[in-house]
C-alpha cells in the first residue's frame, strides 16, 4: 500500500480519547499482520504517540526536504564535486537539483558592464560603507577590496533572479574568479548568505546538497568548512568565507582579512561564538552515507590556516570519529538538528549515522 506522499501518523494515549491504532498500529498497518514492515515509504518512526513537538520536528524535516528537492542552483564555473567529478550527476539524480551554468565566459562581461556603471559602482561603495561601519566589524584589508566583494554580491543576485534561484556557488574560488574579477567571492558569499540566499564556495555537490537541506530545515545558513584530524575530544573547522548570522538573526562580530592563500582581496574571518551547539554533517562521495555530529564550540582561533575557524569539542571517541567521517568537506549549522536531518535523509533514501 504505496500512499504516494509522506505519511506522519498521530496516535492518542494521553492526550486525548484512546483509540484503536494505539493499540496495532504496528501489527495491523505498518507490518500488515506479519513481523517485517510492509508499507512502502512508512516505517516506525513515521508514528509520533500524543506529543505535538513531536510532529513538529517531523514536520519541520519534510518541509526542508521538499523545499530542496528540485533547488535551483546558479554554478559560477560550473558545478563540481571535491575529488568527485560525478557529484553534480549524483546532486542531479538523487536531490533533482537544477544546477545552473553561468561560465567565467559569461561572466567576465556582465562584472565589465557592471564596472562601467556609475550606478552599480556607487552602490557598491555605499554598502561598504554601510557595512564597516555596523558592530564589531574590522577592516583589516583594503577598502577597494570590499568594494570589490560587494560589486560581486551585486552582480551574483541578479544572476539568481535572472535563474529563478535562491542559491548559488563559485567553482575556481581560489583562481579563476580572482582574475576575471579582480576580487575574492568570500565576502560577497557571506553577505548574501546573511540576507538569506544560499552561497557556498568550491562549487562540492558532495557536499552542498547538506548545506542546502540544513538551511531549509533550520531557516538558518551553513557553514562549508575543511575539517582537521580529531584529536583529544577536539577538532578545527575552517574556511575563507562563513555567514556572520549564523542563528538566523545576530550578526556576530567579524574582522574582514585578505583570503588566505592568495594574501589577496576581503575575507571574513567570523567570530563564532564559543559555547554554541552546532550540528556538523559528514557527506560521503558517493552520496550513500551521511554521518552527523554534535559538538560545541569552544573558541575560534586565527590559526594560519583558512580565515573562518572555529575549535569544537565533542563526546565521542577520536578514533570512532576519525574511522567513520566519509568524504573532505563538512557543513556546520547552529543548534542540533540532528533527528530533523536523519529523517529527512530516509526519504532520498541516504543513510544517517548520528554520532555523538
Amino acid at each position: 500500500m504505496d500512499t504516494g506522499k509522506h505519511v506522519i501518523f498521530f496516535v492518542r494515549h494521553r492526550s486525548g480519547p484512546v483509540y484503536l491504532w494505539y493499540e496495532i498500529i504496528s501489527p495491523r498497518y505498518l507490518r500488515q499482520h506479519t513481523d517485517t514492515l510492509k508499507v512502502e515509504g512508512v516505517d516506525y518512526t513515521d508514528v509520533v504517540v500524543d506529543k505535538q513537538d513531536d510532529m513538529a520536528w517531523r514536520l519541520r524535516a519534510l518541509c526542508g526536504l521538499k523545499n530542496t528537492l528540485g533547488s535551483g542552483i546558479v554554478c559560477i564555473g560550473g558545478p563540481a564535486g571535491w575529488a568527485t567529478p560525478g557529484a553534480p550527476d549524483l546532486a542531479r539524480a538523487k536531490w533533482k537539483m537544477d544546477l545552473q551554468t553561468v561560465s567565467y565566459k559569461e561572466l567576465g562581461p556582465i562584472i565589465t558592464e557592471a564596472r562601467a556603471d556609475a550606478k552599480t559602482m556607487q552602490r557598491a561603495r555605499d554598502r561598504t560603507e554601510t557595512y564597516l561601519k555596523g558592530k564589531g566589524v574590522s577592516l583589516e584589508t583594503k577598502k577597494e577590496y570590499v568594494e570589490g566583494c560587494f560589486l560581486l554580491d551585486d552582480i551574483f543576485r541578479r544572476l539568481m533572479t535572472k535563474a529563478g534561484a535562491k542559491a548559488i556557488t563559485v567553482n575556481a574560488c581560489m583562481g579563476t574568479i580572482m582574475r576575471v574579477a579582480d576580487a575574492v567571492a568570500c565576502l560577497a558569499l557571506s553577505t548574501l548568505n546573511d540576507d538569506g540566499y544560499l552561497a557556498f564556495c568550491e562549487s562540492d555537490f558532495v557536499a552542498i546538497p547538506a548545506g542546502v537541506l540544513m538551511a531549509n530545515i533550520t531557516g538558518r545558513p551553513s557553514f562549508l568548512n575543511d575539517p582537521t584530524y580529531p584529536h583529544h575530544g577536539i577538532t578545527t573547522l575552517a574556511h575563507c568565507t562563513a555567514p556572520r548570522k549564523m542563528d538566523g538573526k545576530t550578526l556576530e562580530p567579524v574582522r574582514l582579512v585578505t583570503h588566505f592563500e592568495s594574501d589577496f582581496g576581503a575575507a571574513p574571518k567570523v567570530e563564532m561564538r564559543k559555547g554554541q551547539v552546532i550540528t556538523c554533517v559528514l557527506s560521503d562521495f558517493k552520496a550513500q552515507r551521511w554521518v552527523g555530529l554534535k559538538a560545541e564550540i569552544i573558541d575560534a582561533p586565527f590559526l594560519p590556516i583558512c580565515r573562518s575557524q572555529i575549535d569544537i569539542a565533542y563526546e565521542v571517541d577520536d578514533d570512532l570519529l576519525a574511522r567513520r567521517m566519509p568524504g573532505f568537506h563538512w557543513m556546520v549549522c547552529y543548534g542540533d538538528y540532528r533527528r530533523e536531518i536523519g529523517y529527512a535523509l530516509k526519504k532520498i533514501p541516504i543513510a544517517w549515522e548520528p554520532l555523538g
